[in-house]
């Protein structure tokens, strides 16, 4: 086929091509480096710069980096390195459009982190991880995580956003309430005489952390339900820092960037972790990433520029779905605004797996929604159900449904389940 431009005929072949060409220019240049000190050596790291998928127009490509800070051993951080993407990637269907893709991301995460979990913890095995994971598609990035490693950026502006949720019993108490009415124990450890030293932890197990992935000891209440947040930067780019809590436990969040301002990338990581040790001592794994989001050909780092800066939790919030291809790939038109693509952190599946009428037709309907078996109509759960058996199914609407077995860790997860009926009482010593 050949089409016309202007008096000359082009192959359409290469207006496509050069259509390619023109988008992949559009996209930011991203450098990235990493550091860490051990102490217990169950902090991993994820860094894929280049990873590609398959969409209507041909193959393009999209950044992935992961931070994953193990306890109680290091099986769940080297499994969930190993397994999460695949999972998450295996959730979208191939072959949809980049808007698509932008918009089914938040729902995937969610199941191949409770796949991810799910499988793991079948092999009965006790360790469990926290995960912070970012996927970088153009100038839209997508943060997914549970437990108390954190990802914030800091635009070209100044300007800095966190990006991820604290999943510390201690200091958030909407995990408190969900932990106890789903039957968990959340107490300090007891010592002789009945004082109560200590962060507050989960009882039985004694896990300081509400979410994870791993954890089979301490209860299915400890979900893996990640909080997803997923935003739009300026095509002035920014920085990104996703750090484990060896890091934040010692450094502020500001501190974290004025310490490392100017430099690249991967001496910028350097310098976040050796002034978090120089702080508070080698105590844990100090883990650090940095990926810096330039303009194309842009070498040098963000700077701060003087009357910027602060904290925002809250942004200029447009929703995806009136967000259009273009639009997503060039970032906004002006300096410094981010903008709020999604987010969510409930832990309820229900609320996560369900999509809205303009996005279903992406998946699979008769699909389970988490680990993707194929069931026939009739044999699905459906995601909204409260009992573990099949349902009359008369319409792909009925949906999102699971399979039996994801049905029972849905179940779990809630309190509904029996295997959660352990002794709670906090541990005295």
């Amino acid at each position: 086929m050949e089409a016309k431009a202007g008096d000359i005929t082009v192959p359409l072949a290469v207006l496509l091509k050069r259509e390619m060409s023109n988008e992949k220019s559009e996209k930011p240049d991203l450098l990235h480096g990493q550091a860490s000190q051990k102490k217990k050596g169950e902090d991993f790291t994820l860094l894929r710069a280049e990873c590609e998928r398959t969409q209507e127009t041909g193959t393009t490509s999209f950044s992935v980096f992961g931070l994953f800070d193990g306890h109680n051993g290091s099986a769940a951080a080297i499994y969930t390195k190993e397994h999460l993407v695949n999972n998450v990637l295996n959730a979208i269907p191939p072959n949809v459009s980049r808007d698509e893709w932008i918009s089914a991301l938040p729902r995937a995460l969610v199941a191949g982190f409770v796949k991810t979990d799910k499988d793991f913890t079948a092999q009965a095995r006790s360790s469990g991880t926290t995960v912070t994971l970012v996927i970088i598609d153009g100038w839209v990035v997508t943060v997914a995580s549970v437990g108390d490693s954190r990802c914030i950026l800091e635009s070209a502006e100044g300007s800095v956003y966190v990006l991820s949720a604290d999943h510390r019993l201690e200091v958030n108490e909407e995990e408190v309430e969900r932990v106890t009415s789903s039957g968990g124990e959340v107490a300090r450890i007891n010592i002789a005489g009945g004082a109560a030293i200590g962060p507050l932890r989960c009882w039985p197990g004694g896990l300081c952390l509400s979410r994870s992935i791993g954890d089979l000891d301490v209860g299915e209440y400890i979900v893996p339900v990640p909080h997803v947040k997923q935003v739009k930067l300026s095509n002035a780019g920014g920085r990104l820092v996703i750090a484990s809590d060896g890091v934040w436990d010692a450094l502020s969040h500001e501190k974290a960037l004025n310490c490392c301002r100017g430099l690249p990338a991967e001496s910028a990581a350097a310098r976040i972790v050796k002034e978090a040790v120089k702080v508070k001592g080698l105590r844990d794994d100090t883990t650090c990433i940095v990926v810096d989001i330039l303009p194309p050909e842009k070498v040098s780092p963000p700077v701060k520029k003087p009357g910027k800066g602060g904290i925002k939790y809250i942004f200029r919030r447009k929703s995806s779905e009136t967000l259009s291809e273009e639009h997503i790939d060039r970032g906004c038109s002006e300096p410094d605004v981010v903008e709020e693509m999604f987010e969510d952190g409930s832990a309820m599946l229900s609320q996560r797996l369900s999509t809205d009428h303009t996005t279903s037709n992406i998946f699979e309907p008769y699909n389970c929604a988490v680990c993707q078996l194929e069931m026939k109509p009739g044999e699905g759960i459906s995601v909204h159900s409260t009992a573990i058996k099949p349902i009359s199914i008369r319409s792909p609407w009925d949906g999102p449904f699971l399979c039996v077995s994801c049905q029972e860790k849905k179940e779990a997860m809630e309190g509904k389940n029996s295997r959660n009926c352990r002794s709670r009482v906090p541990q005295e010593i």
